[in-house]
């Protein structure tokens, strides 16, 4: 019934558009009442998401058994259950990725959705680095790389129209945080605890590079990936104001 609910929905919202369609609109076109349909969606926005459900729980069930030599790259291969999830059905995937840049709430809810997915990933890597300091900070950091990584291979991909195997560009992007962060957490607190101080007026490098995305994207950001380097110890206002650099204000 919620697979019948949330076809009927995305039919529907293709059609009309999602603003002019009701929940009445998709209950009837399904054949069952309002209840039904509430059931299984609190909202209109959920029925355009219905597999983020499973695919969450299947992560976090991944990641719950999950080794703890690598927890790098097992924050990795978790965040391909996402990408699986979108190859298993390209053409409804790419028809739902070109309804989200038309409805501002969509991409919203959707915001959310990956959220949700970077926290599971966080509360993994904190269970391996710590809750606290500098491991609590290395996983939010490691999980939102991740994140970022994984959407930047899926939506060349998405905006290519499905076309080609979405693996290889996710693949190149994740092989870029595992290079930059795989280190296991141990080696990483050694190198801390013996490494020396370094003062706050410290002058070390911030260097920013981009990591392009290719594939077109109407310079909405999508195709590119700043990602920034710095010395450990390196002040936070020196950091900020490269990213700012290389950013750019818009």
């Amino acid at each position: 019934m919620r697979e019948v609910l949330a076809q009927a929905a995305f039919q529907l919202f293709l059609e009309r558009g999602f603003e002019r369609t009701t929940v009445d609109d998709i209950v009837a076109r399904a054949g069952v009442g309002r209840r039904s349909f509430f059931r299984y969606f609190p909202s209109k926005e959920d029925a355009v998401f219905p597999d983020h459900e499973r695919c969450l729980a299947e992560m976090t069930e991944f990641l719950a058994a999950a080794v703890d030599s690598d927890p790098v790259g097992a924050v990795s291969d978790a965040a391909r259950i996402v990408l699986r999830m979108y190859a298993a059905n390209p053409e409804f995937s790419v028809q739902r990725y070109r309804l989200t840049r038309e409805v501002p709430g969509l991409r919203t809810y959707e915001l959310s959705v990956v959220r949700r997915y970077e926290q599971t990933l966080a509360g993994h890597l904190r269970s391996r680095f710590g809750e606290d300091g500098d491991g609590a900070l290395r996983a939010e950091v490691i999980a939102a790389s991740v994140v970022a990584a994984h959407n930047n291979g899926l939506r060349l991909w998405l905006r290519s129209g499905g076309e080609g195997d979405p693996e290889v560009a996710v693949d190149h992007a994740l092989a870029l945080v595992r290079e930059a962060w795989g280190r296991p957490a141990a080696s990483t607190a050694s190198t801390a605890s013996t490494a020396p101080a370094v003062p706050e007026a410290s002058t070390a490098p911030v260097v920013p590079f981009a990591v392009s995305g290719g594939g077109g994207g109407g310079g909405d950001g999508d195709g590119e990936v700043v990602v920034m380097v710095a010395r450990k110890g390196t002040p936070m206002w020196r950091v900020v104001q490269q990213i700012e650099a290389a950013v750019g204000e818009n």
